[in-house]
């Protein structure tokens, strides 16, 4: 029996038009982000696997090994993703106390 060799620069991927061209996920619309946020805030490679079941556990250390090699690339575009959460979430209230 053979063993399968899998290129592991397969499992991270980039387009322009599928998630604003965040690396993410090859097959998915998870990106790189989300994975390393769920890790942050304590979920286990194992968790994140599990509580995603069509994410294998090498596609989830992929996405983590993505992160910790490009670190200020994801953590620029999650400060971005929280500044523009902020500013329309304000504007959203802004426009209910108009209303």
């Amino acid at each position: 029996m053979t063993a399968t060799i899998i290129d592991i620069g397969t499992f991270i991927v980039r387009s322009p038009d599928i998630c604003g061209d965040r690396p993410r996920i090859a097959g998915t619309r998870i990106t790189v982000g989300r994975i390393a946020t769920l890790w942050k805030q304590g979920l286990t490679p194992e968790e994140i696997a599990e509580n995603w079941g069509y994410l294998s556990m090498a596609q989830v250390y992929a996405a983590l090994t993505y992160y910790h090699a490009n670190r200020e690339e994801i953590e620029q575009a999650l400060r971005r993703d929280r500044e523009d959460y902020d500013r329309l979430y304000a504007e959203h209230l802004a426009t209910k106390v108009i209303a």
